[in-house]
């Protein structure tokens, strides 16, 4: 850890130009009749992820597809790593024609013991400008935990809440994983190389992008409520889904009309993301 915790205050920024074909892209992703975007369209809440990605050369990915540990985020010595959840701030929207800045700061690493071991968290804090200044602030949650081991315990399985406004079903095949892969510039090999994630890593199938889901609960908001404002939003992995099996995202308004409380689930009921939206 001491080695860790030398990369707190480690700062990054990158620039990115605010281009409309990926909004266009992931509005096919996600089977909406949106507009084709122009210059000054909005980009969606979640959406400026699809902007500052890795480009991480391929002589510098590991056998997952991953960058290899070292540079921005801390050299954990542990191979599995997740993107756990996030909270977000939208102060103003990112516009196509954007030069746009992201500075990004390790803000906290901590180490603890969890049921099946080691597991170390990392707090990435980014600010995002555009053209008139801040526009977004978010926390990401990254977690390292080891591969599993025969014996370790199976993680208890929460309940999904079956008090929902808004339901819809998704199929997560392979073409639409794949698609986001390639989307996000995601070389993580759990989202498309079966034979990989089965025989290597143990999983069922093909894992679903955890901002994926994300994206997918937040889109359901702007589906029910499309002329809404979203001013914050939070979310919360809690298991993982794969594409053997539909999954739904679900949403429910709250009584005071701003908050809603969203949340996926697997095709047998259980709990795989929480999250929340709030709303000017």
């Amino acid at each position: 850890m001491d080695k860790l915790t030398a990369w707190q205050g480690r700062t990054e920024e990158r620039l990115d130009a605010i281009t409309a074909a990926p909004i266009a892209a992931m509005a096919a992703l996600l089977d909406r009749d949106d507009p084709a975007p122009h210059s000054g369209s909005a980009v969606p809440p979640l959406w400026h992820w699809l902007y500052f990605l890795p480009v991480h050369r391929q002589s510098q990915l590991g056998p997952d597809g991953h960058a290899l540990r070292g540079g921005f985020l801390p050299p954990v010595d542990l191979p599995r790593r997740m993107w756990a959840g996030g909270r977000l701030r939208f102060v103003a929207p990112l516009q196509v024609g954007d030069q746009a800045r992201r500075v990004s700061t390790i803000a906290d690493i901590t180490s603890k013991e969890g049921r099946s071991g080691r597991l170390v968290f990392v707090l990435v804090r980014h600010v995002i400008e555009g053209a008139a200044g801040v526009a977004i602030e978010e926390e990401h949650d990254i977690v390292y935990r080891a591969n599993p081991q025969p014996g370790d315990p199976a993680p208890s399985p929460v309940a999904a809440d079956l008090d929902h406004h808004w339901i819809r079903e998704i199929t997560p095949d392979p073409v639409l994983l794949f698609r986001y892969s390639a989307l996000t510039f995601n070389g993580h090999r759990i989202h498309y190389d079966q034979p990989y994630v089965t025989q290597v890593e143990g999983y069922p199938g093909l894992i679903v992008h955890g901002p994926l889901i994300a994206s997918l609960l937040l889109d359901l908001v702007r589906r029910e409520r499309p002329a809404a404002v979203v001013t914050a939003f939070s979310f919360r992995a809690v298991q993982p889904l794969f594409d053997i099996h539909r999954f739904s995202v679900c949403g429910r308004v709250e009584p005071d009309g701003h908050t809603i409380t969203l949340w996926a689930k697997t095709h047998d009921g259980q709990l795989a993301m929480r999250a929340e939206a709030l709303l000017a």
